[in-house]
């Protein structure tokens, strides 16, 4: 027979258990939201609920959807399967909140409108279409620790640039020892793009690029290539961004 000591530790572990996934969600979200996420319309509980929209730091989603994955509690974390609907577009992956703060974010996929993330980025006019498959991303603090993934942009319109489309761009991103490293290429960009960005575990950053003009480049972006220096003798001028995160 069981001993009576372990019979109320399993009482009082499903007793918790039961009260966490049955926890409304609405109540939830009022207790523990973080800053910068507003949700609305919000139904069912901790375990599986819905929202009607949600607004992250600008990014607006709406039919958000989640549900909670065990096995993540296995390593403290609290994950979930979660899928939501742009106005144009879909994001659906799992996600994972660790007792730190730190966030997980895998097997996401992504189809967006750029312009859903002009607050984000701050960039202002900005269009485009973006697409997203990402097979791991860590943040610890906001900072990426983790990226393996990549991502496409389609029809791209920065006005800092350029006010037409500049045309696709694509990264792919992979994790190493010394950091984070980002192939970037142009797929049918109005200038030749060949970079890469690497992300040290001290945080700094540096981007490195080498940009030719081809025969449909607009004016005016030929005007600002010439204000990265001299070309060498492949007709590419350097482009060089460093800082820290």
């Amino acid at each position: 027979m069981p001993k009576r000591s372990h019979l109320i530790k399993i009482g009082v572990l499903t007793f918790i258990a039961g009260i966490t996934l049955l926890f409304p969600a609405r109540v939830a979200y009022q207790w523990f939201a973080p800053p910068g996420i507003q949700v609305s319309g919000i139904g069912g509980s901790v375990w599986v609920g819905h929202a009607r929209e949600a607004d992250a730091s600008g990014i607006y989603l709406r039919d958000l959807k989640w549900r909670i994955r065990l096995r993540d509690l296995v390593t403290l974390k609290l994950g979930f399967a979660v899928s939501s609907s742009l106005a144009s577009g879909f994001v659906e992956g799992e996600i994972a909140i660790g007792i730190s703060g730190s966030v997980v974010a895998r097997n996401v996929s992504a189809s967006l409108p750029l312009s859903t993330l002009q607050y984000a980025t701050e960039i202002r006019g900005l269009q485009g279409n973006l697409f997203a498959q990402i097979t791991v991303l860590e943040l610890e603090a906001g900072i990426p620790v983790t990226v393996d993934g990549v991502l496409e942009v389609s029809d791209l319109i920065a006005p800092p640039i350029d006010q037409n489309s500049i045309g696709g761009y694509r990264a792919e991103f992979l994790t190493q020892e010394s950091g984070i490293t980002a192939s970037v290429e142009d797929t049918d960009g109005v200038i030749d793009l060949a970079g890469s960005l690497q992300i040290s575990r001290d945080r700094s950053y540096q981007f490195v690029a080498q940009l030719s003009a081809k025969p449909e480049t607009p004016p005016g972006v030929r005007q600002q290539m010439q204000f990265l220096g001299s070309a060498n003798e492949r007709g590419q001028h350097e482009l060089r961004v460093e800082g820290q995160l």
